[in-house]
């Protein structure tokens, strides 16, 4: 695949700026970049969903598979088993040669020959699908996904967050395509799970392409990395994995930083020459002839002058709830919640929440933490039991899928809260990497990782003495994540927290976990934390 001329910008935004890339057919390619960089764009314009200003992707035409990172079924009524089976088209193809049998028995010679040349390109297509094993082998893709048998026959609405990453990303792999793109792929994969897809991934004959956060993952699977550079908006390519890269280009900009500051010496001594010209009397010819000459060179160093990757600064604000919770923020009594037709989640699930405390849950997938929120917030009703508040408690809800951001509004606007000045609203932005014209696109425009930034500053804008947070560091880079957790443990409420994320979790200070489906609470572990994380992996 080839990358040849890139530029694309919205509106004032440059995303790219006649970028190249090159990796071969065989290649393993993670794609890296701070979050808004645009590596999902990237996707999107392999796929032809998005249009360049200029330039093209050669793809050779080979046939193209993509796991999206925002996960949304079209058809939600459709079983599992279906929507595996269907991306073979082997139905569609054998509905089609029926067809054509039929019409053979009245056609006349000339209608004939093309309906037996399209036969046969019909047949070929039922061999690449491997049309006649096709069952078997996803049967036994099934198997090593650990994808059970009653999850077969559910419908893809009824799917949590977490099947619903596993039963999409079986489908892109029975697909069988010649490249595969996919985008955090290991968002809620369990560890067996996750295994498997390294290992299937490591020894597949085309070439795929990851977007992930998931080192670990990245450094087990790739052997190329792509940077998208926000700061210059170019694409480079580096052989070796990500730790390779990650050395590769400390290296790099090392070397840059000396080569600016000589720059920047250059041009300071240019500029001190050039000013002492311009002071001196008009009949000193010589000095004024130079100075001319050393403009013109200051003028092609300031045009030539590197610029520097942009560091992102954190300003002191630290934002108090608007008031203090009462002595038990939260309490849950005897809860019991199941879904239809399935087995209970919880069967009498007691806990109760300190003031200030960070409390986090932790479990393997399915066993109900996303639900035991939605449940604390109202949006789904226990079978029996209560969910108690201090009639001082102020709640603020990160949804893992984003669904409270307004996207035909702009960053500044899904952030408004009263009670602040301008300047302590943008400075609060800025902590999440907002700054500058940046606040006034659109959400719909920006990068799942952009939204979950917006919504985290959201959330921490309402100023609520109870945070409740769903996988808050799904859609982060490692890098910001860091930056961002520093807003979190610096925040003086009550936090409860789904995330098997040992760094955000370690840097927000947690107190104590619950353990779901058991229903224990234990003082925090790091080890146990670490057992989870294996068990249930999230990317870093």
């Amino acid at each position: 695949m080839k990358g040849q001329n890139l530029s694309l910008a919205f509106g004032a935004e440059v995303i790219y700026d006649d970028a190249e890339f090159f990796i071969g057919d065989k290649d393993k390619t993670g794609i890296v970049g701070v979050n808004g960089a645009g590596k999902t764009t990237l996707f999107k314009v392999i796929l032809g969903k998005q249009a360049l200003d200029r330039g093209r992707i050669f793809t050779g035409g080979v046939r193209i598979g993509y796991l999206p990172q925002e996960i949304d079924f079209a058809d939600k009524q459709k079983t599992v088993w279906d929507y595996l089976f269907d991306a073979r088209p082997v139905r569609e193809i054998e509905a089609e040669l029926n067809t054509i049998y039929t019409d053979l028995e009245t056609a006349d010679e000339a209608e004939q020959a093309e309906l037996l040349k399209r036969m046969a390109e019909l047949h070929a297509a039922l061999d690449g699908y491997d049309a006649y094993n096709a069952e078997n082998i996803l049967l036994e893709l099934m198997f090593d996904m650990d994808i059970s048998d009653e999850l077969l026959y559910m419908k893809l609405g009824e799917l949590s967050g977490g099947q619903k990453s596993k039963i999409a990303f079986a489908h892109v792999l029975f697909a069988n395509p010649q490249v595969l793109l996919l985008d955090e792929p290991t968002n809620h994969l369990d560890a067996s799970t996750k295994e498997f897809v390294t290992n299937y991934l490591k020894n597949y004959k085309g070439s795929v392409l990851i977007i992930s956060h998931d080192v670990d993952f990245l450094n087990s699977v790739v052997n190329k990395i792509l940077f998208v550079n926000k700061v210059t908006h170019k694409i480079s390519v580096y052989d070796g994995n990500y730790t390779a890269f990650k050395r590769k280009y400390a290296q790099e900009q090392l070397l840059k930083e000396l080569r600016i500051t000589q720059q920047e010496q250059e041009i300071k001594k240019l500029s001190d020459f050039v000013l002492k010209a311009k002071q001196a009397s008009r009949t000193n010819h010589n000095l004024k002839r130079m100075g001319q000459d050393r403009e013109v060179k200051l003028a092609k160093a300031i045009a030539a002058l590197e610029k520097r990757d942009k560091e992102y600064k954190h300003v002191n604000l630290r934002l108090e709830p608007k008031t203090p919770s009462g002595k038990v923020p939260l309490e849950v009594r005897n809860l019991t919640f199941g879904y239809d037709g399935k087995q209970n989640l919880y069967d009498g699930l007691s806990f109760m929440l300190n003031p200030d405390e960070r409390f986090l849950i932790v479990g393997e997938n399915g066993v109900g933490k996303s639900t035991l929120l939605k449940l604390i917030m109202g949006i789904l009703h226990p079978k029996s039991g209560e969910i108690v508040f201090s009639r001082k408690t102020e709640i603020a809800y990160y949804a893992q899928e984003l669904e409270l951001l307004d996207e035909n509004k702009t960053v500044l606007e899904n952030t408004e809260s009263s009670g602040y000045t301008d300047i302590q609203h943008r400075n609060l932005l800025g902590n999440f990497l907002f700054s500058g014209d940046s606040v006034f696109k659109n959400v719909s425009v920006l990068s799942p990782g952009e939204k979950a930034r917006i919504a985290l500053c959201k959330l921490l804008l309402e100023r609520a003495n109870l945070l409740i947070l769903d996988e808050p560091t799904n859609h982060l880079d490692p890098d910001t994540q860091a930056v961002i957790g520093e807003n979190f443990r610096d925040y003086t409420g009550t936090i409860l927290l789904v995330s098997h994320n040992p760094e955000f979790v370690e840097q927000i200070g947690i107190t104590r976990m619950l353990i779901l489906p058991e229903g224990k609470i234990v003082d925090y572990s790091r080890e146990l934390l670490a057992y989870y994380y294996i068990l249930n992996t999230d990317f870093l």
